[in-house]
């Protein structure tokens, strides 16, 4: 049965789809640049599913998917394309979504990320974080990171997944990767066990529980430099959604313990291209002394306004000032930057009237400032020649 499922796949990977969704009863569909788009008309039967998953999975595999009533697991298509599977059942049978990684690991500069985010490979302990919903590409981001530290560092890098989903090979870093269910119990036990592992950094594919995230923050604390994702939509939700799963009793401690080890929020959205594809944009959290006694003293209201401002000094941003960078490189619409702007009336007012005068000013500032550098670079060369 898994002919039937690689005719599937090769169309989903031919229209550059990012999911792949099979449902008993229903027409397989894939999601393309965001929207789920059905592939024919044939409608699958649970028996198709079944069978398309003993075809691919171990009998061990397949033995924990009726245990557990859902299953990740990597699936192998060929030399170019990796698929995370999920098979999980549901009220009319079984379900299984494919989750397209590539093999190639893309470079932030071939993925068009802000310049800061390779300070983040540089620093030696700490903790940052990735976020984003499901699908806005925090694994993508979070490889290329690694990628960059295994290119240029000496590191022991250490990843915890689950499933595996970039594969890294070996360059000036060493990698061990190990598989939740396959290589360890949880995320917790490899995360304890890591730190007897002469680490540098460790890699933590998901912070999904208590256990996790406080022995993550021990890692960072005690010399590590510890990457992690997390799913939260901006940086202050991700301080609050971390700190609100401890008990008050513990919000003190655990407040106290993330100011001091939090060194970066990475938070990304996918938006529409011109050009009919997506890119992020990304909001950026660097550690400054502001952010720090912000999260120290309980304001967290007011790291929004503290990333807005750091922008020029130390290349923090907000969304709405990355969607504005977006629009004003003609990479995506007027309509789009409303449409995913946090404060769509202040984004408004940014791009009209006032707003919109200072975006032209702006941007004739800066072009007036590289004339000005280019000309006293040809005065420096006249003068030695």
């Amino acid at each position: 049965m898994e002919q039937k499922l690689r005719p599937l796949l090769d169309k989903l990977i031919s229209n550059e789809g990012s999911d792949l969704h099979l449902k008993a009863g229903a027409i397989p569909r894939v999601r393309i640049y965001g929207d789920l788009i059905q592939l024919g008309k044939e409608h699958l039967k649970d028996t198709d599913i079944d069978t398309i998953a003993q075809s691919i999975m171990t009998d061990e595999q397949y033995a924990r998917l009726q245990a557990d009533k859902n299953l990740d697991f990597s699936y192998i298509y060929d030399d170019a394309y990796r698929f995370r599977a999920n098979f999980f059942y549901q009220m009319d049978g079984l379900s299984a979504v494919f989750r397209l990684i590539p093999v190639k690991i893309l470079s932030l500069e071939e993925l068009m990320m802000p310049k800061v985010l390779k300070d983040f490979t540089e620093i030696q302990r700490g903790l940052v974080l990735i976020t984003g919903v499901t699908g806005s590409g925090k694994s993508t981001t979070l490889a290329a990171l690694v990628d960059a530290i295994n290119k240029k560092y000496r590191k022991h890098i250490i990843t915890i997944e689950d499933p595996i989903e970039f594969i890294y090979k070996d360059n000036r870093s060493l990698i061990n990767q190990r598989a939740i269910g396959q290589d360890t119990y949880s995320f917790a036990d490899a995360l304890r066990a890591a730190l007897r592992e002469d680490p540098d950094v460790i890699v933590v594919g998901e912070m999904r529980d208590l256990e996790t995230i406080d022995i993550a923050m021990h890692a960072a604390n005690t010399g590590h430099l510890v990457f992690s994702t997390v799913h939260t939509l901006d940086a202050k939700e991700t301080i609050d959604r971390i700190i609100g799963m401890f008990s008050k009793e513990e919000q003190n401690r655990i407040r106290t313990s993330l100011a001091s080890v939090l060194e970066g929020v990475i938070s990304q959205r996918l938006v529409p291209e011109v050009n009919g594809g997506r890119t992020a944009a990304i909001e950026i959290l660097k550690k400054t002394a502001r952010i720090e006694h912000l999260i120290l003293q309980n304001q967290d209201y007011e790291i929004p306004d503290a990333l807005f401002e750091g922008k020029d000094i130390y290349g923090t941003q907000t969304f709405d000032q990355a969607l504005l960078d977006l629009l004003r490189e003609g990479r995506i619409t007027e309509e789009t930057t409303l449409a995913y702007a946090t404060n769509p009336a202040d984004m408004k007012l940014k791009m009209d009237g006032v707003g919109k005068g200072a975006i032209i000013r702006e941007d004739a500032e800066k072009r007036r400032e590289e004339v000005f550098e280019l000309k006293e670079e040809e005065e420096v060369k006249a003068q030695r020649f």
